[in-house]
C-alpha cells in the first residue's frame, strides 16, 4: 500500500524520522558523556537535542497517523502500526518528562529521574524503530499498493506470500 502522504515520489513519514531519532539517541549520547566527564556543555547539549527531537517527532507522527489510517482494518499491519505509533508516543514523552526534570536545574544538570526516562526512551525507541521496519520492509507498508498487509513478521521464518 503505498503512503497516503507523500512528497516528490516518496513517503514523507520514513523521511522524517530519522531526525527525531537520532537527535534522541543524541541526547544520550551526550548524557552519557556528561556523566563519563563531567564537563559542563553536554547537558546542555542534551536538553537542547531533546526539546529538538521530540519536535521533530511530533512533526513525523502526524505523518505516521496521516499512513496508518490509510492501513485496512483488521490486518497484521494495522495492529503493528498502533503498537509502533502509541509506543512513539510514550517514546516523546519519556523524553519530554527528561527535559521538564532539567528544565530548572542549574546549566540543564539531569536528576536521576530525567536519566532515566531518557535512557528508557531510546531503548523504547529502538523498538519501535524495529516495528517501523517491520511495517516497511516486511509488510510493505508506503511501499506499494500491492504490498503484503497480512504477511506474517519476520521473525516467525514463514515466507511471505506473493501478494499477501
Amino acid at each position: 500500500m503505498e503512503s497516503r502522504a507523500k512528497s516528490m515520489g516518496h513517503a514523507i513519514h520514513p523521511i522524517l524520522i530519522v531526525f527525531p531519532l537520532g537527535l534522541l539517541a543524541t541526547s544520550v549520547i551526550f548524557d552519557i558523556l556528561y556523566l563519563i566527564t563531567d564537563r559542563t556543555g553536554f547537558q546542555v547539549s542534551a536538553a537542547y537535542t531533546i526539546a529538538a527531537g521530540v519536535i521533530g517527532g511530533l512533526v513525523a507522527a502526524v505523518f505516521g497517523l496521516i499512513d496508518w489510517s490509510a492501513i485496512p482494518a483488521g490486518t497484521r499491519a494495522k495492529r503493528v502500526g498502533a503498537v509502533h505509533g502509541l509506543g512513539n508516543v510514550v517514546v516523546l514523552v519519556l523524553f519530554a518528562a527528561s527535559w521538564l526534570l532539567r528544565r530548572g536545574a542549574d546549566n540543564w544538570d539531569p536528576n536521576a529521574g530525567a536519566l532515566v526516562c531518557s535512557f528508557a526512551g531510546i531503548v523504547l525507541a529502538g523498538f519501535t524503530g524495529w516495528l517501523g521496519g517491520e511495517l516497511v520492509e516486511r509488510l510493505g507498508v508506503s511501499v506499494s499498493d500491492g504490498a503484503g498487509v497480512n504477511a506474517p513478521s519476520s521473525l516467525s521464518r514463514r515466507p511471505r506470500a506473493r501478494g499477501a
